[in-house]
């Protein structure tokens, strides 16, 4: 069946389109933290960030069906439901963040967003990490790495090297913050010398596709004082640890300690339903909507407002960023207890986890092992996946109702594997 349905896919969708797994999952079913496979096959979830609330929670299923058996237009005409949906979700931001542009996708966001430091600063140079991943239109795709775009790199972007914590930027972990800034000062001044200026630097601010490297808050203070010294925007990428993942705080940019000038929020805002937004300070958004006349057909319409309101409703009601605090904190114990001779470092952002694994003293990857493991847990009714530059760290990731027993099932299986997996297979 698997390979009838892989053939079909290529047939009808063309060829190089991504599954996970070396033998893909054909998924029917999802509730809560599970999933079940087309042959009854159960799966604890311990990957899925756009679920946030689980998979098809039934206050956000009714609120989608409700809504879309009354009225769904856009944003041409009026109606209540997207202003209060925005009113709600600027309560919890600060930093005068309380204008949104409602959109469909996180690349949508974050091409916006990047069209907002355009427009505030007349400028287009862009400063992004050289490990990470904004999105699929043309203007963000050339922020990521993993395929160099036809042409070459355009002139106006400059990838600085991403933080790391077992190979620092700058050599040492005491100094990489610094040595961080710096790449970012020179890259600042090379973009000014080109004649595109500089008008932002987005992050994610848990540097999650970068590999969740541990830093600490303050991290950004040195890249952001240069950042404000030349007139650039700070964008900030939400679309992975905002709305309480960090468990502490709502916002991953709380936990940094920064104040962004944009926002852009996507995947998990309304628990799977395609929805995307960027919020941004009234001067940013009044220059932005006075040099494009932007709009978006499906952006804001009322059926995925009431799923976007109905996603905080359960964030809020059912204590959501509380619970990610304390599976984190039992999580990431039970990883810092795991003993094994490839395991070089465990990392934790709130209900976010990465286990690097490496060869040698060298600190060479130690890729292929990573992905024999992924596949063997797979195999056992296990998702997750890898991360990183080279891919050997494990990413771990679970849906927001993610809880205690669940992780100790997750470890428990993973302890089991790591005596089995070898460590010299090919």
């Amino acid at each position: 069946m698997t390979a009838d349905l892989l053939a079909r896919r290529a047939r009808l969708m063309g060829p190089n389109v991504p599954t996970f797994y070396a033998d893909p999952v054909h998924i029917v079913r999802g509730e809560g933290v599970w999933l079940w496979g087309a042959d009854g096959t159960r799966y604890l979830d311990c990957y899925n960030n756009v679920p946030h609330v689980g998979h098809c929670h039934p206050h956000v299923v009714q609120a989608i069906a409700a809504q879309a058996a009354v009225l769904n237009t856009h944003t041409r005409y009026l109606h209540d439901l997207v202003l209060d949906y925005i009113e709600q979700l600027s309560a919890t931001l600060g930093h005068g963040l309380d204008q949104t542009i409602m959109v469909c996708t996180g690349s949508e966001a974050n091409d916006i967003a990047l069209r907002m430091a355009q427009a505030v600063t007349g400028r287009t140079g862009i400063i992004a990490t050289d490990n990470t991943y904004h999105g699929n239109t043309s203007a963000v795709s050339v922020l990521s790495t993993r395929r160099p775009p036809i042409g070459g790199y355009p002139d106006h972007v400059r990838l600085v090297p991403a933080p790391d914590t077992l190979r620092p930027v700058g050599g040492s972990l005491e100094g990489q913050a610094q040595a961080f800034g710096d790449h970012v000062a020179r890259a600042i001044r090379d973009l000014q010398d080109s004649g595109h200026g500089f008008s932002a630097m987005m992050i994610c601010p848990v540097f999650a596709n970068e590999g969740i490297p541990a830093i600490a808050p303050g991290f950004l203070d040195p890249a952001l004082q240069v950042v404000r010294a030349a007139g650039g925007l700070l964008l900030v990428d939400e679309v992975q640890p905002g709305f309480g993942r960090s468990g502490a705080q709502f916002w991953g940019h709380e936990w940094l300690g920064v104040a962004p000038d944009v926002v852009t929020v996507g995947k998990p805002m309304a628990n799977g339903h395609p929805v995307a937004a960027v919020v941004a300070r009234p001067d940013i958004m009044a220059e932005f909507r006075n040099a494009f006349g932007y709009f978006n057909t499906f952006g804001g319409n009322p059926v995925s407002a009431a799923a976007c309101l109905a996603t905080l409703h359960v964030i809020r009601t059912e204590g959501l960023q509380q619970r990610a605090a304390m599976v984190s904190a039992h999580l990431s114990a039970r990883l810092r207890a795991l003993r094994h001779p490839l395991l070089a470092e465990v990392r934790a952002a709130g209900l976010f986890f990465a286990a690097e694994f490496v060869l040698d003293a060298e600190m060479t990857p130690a890729s292929a092992f990573t992905e024999r493991l992924v596949e063997r847990l797979v195999a056992r009714g296990f998702l997750l996946n890898r991360i990183g530059r080279h891919g050997n760290a494990l990413k771990i990731r679970p849906p927001m109702p993610f809880s205690i027993e669940n992780a100790d099932m997750l470890m428990d299986a993973l302890t089991e594997e790591l005596a089995l997996v070898p460590v010299d297979a090919p």
